[in-house]
């Protein structure tokens, strides 16, 4: 956790599958947005206005249960739901995810706010940038937050993990357009962008993409048919 300049900034781990939620805003205005809203909603709220934060939208990286809310694996996760009980704001998701997001977590058309990749948000001095990484999902995006003088920070949902990258395995998912995502999209970041995923699956809660880009094997592949062997698809 940190703040910088004017960013706020909180990675906070939540929920039962080791997921990582983030609070992210401006410290001049006093508004954040916060990331994937499923597990301990209230917990992160009640974080935030502790820091002496608002929260005025969410960012869904994409529309599984563990990120937004829902039923699964026995677990009843009250996500975006419960956000919208305590705080009506406006939740941001690539358009391609929107219609599932509805269906998963119940919510309506009137509380999502569409956007396609490479639109942006700005607090205060903050910009946050949507990057449209398919692959896990059709409409999975992962988020650039960008100040002036500083290093990017990579929120990248369940697209890239420290070590490896989202399963390609399931309903809508889609290996080539993963391989696209990262070695198209994310490879072509500066090397000293700090990543922060969607889970913690590695000793380390974050780590620089120039990192990623010497050891993580789903980033040094040479073809698309090489990564489809480490996918064994």
């Amino acid at each position: 956790m940190s703040d910088a300049g004017d960013l706020y900034f909180r990675q906070v781990a939540v929920g039962e599958m080791a997921n990582l939620a983030y609070l992210i805003g401006s410290v001049s205005t006093r508004e954040a947005l916060v990331v994937d809203p499923a597990w301990t909603v209230d917990a992160l709220l009640d974080r935030a206005e502790s820091d002496g934060m608002k929260v005025v939208g969410a960012l869904a990286t994409h529309y599984h249960q563990d990120h937004v809310g829902g039923q699964i694996f026995g677990f009843d996760i009250e996500g975006v739901a419960r956000l919208l009980e305590r705080h009506p704001v406006p939740i941001y998701v690539n358009e391609r995810e929107a219609d599932g997001l509805c269906v998963v977590t119940g919510a309506s058309e009137s509380d999502l706010v569409r956007k396609a990749g490479g639109d942006t948000l700005t607090l205060g001095e903050v910009r946050i940038r949507l990057l449209h990484t398919p692959g896990h999902t059709p409409g999975s995006q992962c988020f650039l937050v960008e100040q002036r003088g500083q290093p990017g920070r990579l929120v990248s949902g369940d697209t890239l993990f420290l070590g490896s990258c989202g399963r390609v395995d399931l309903p809508g998912s889609d290996p080539e357009a993963m391989y696209r995502s990262l070695n198209d999209t994310l490879r072509e970041l500066p090397d000293d962008t700090v990543v922060y995923p969607g889970h913690l699956y590695s000793t380390d809660p974050q780590g620089t993409l120039g990192e990623q880009k010497q050891t993580n094997p789903f980033l040094r592949v040479a073809s698309l048919d090489q990564f489809l062997s480490f996918l064994s698809v």
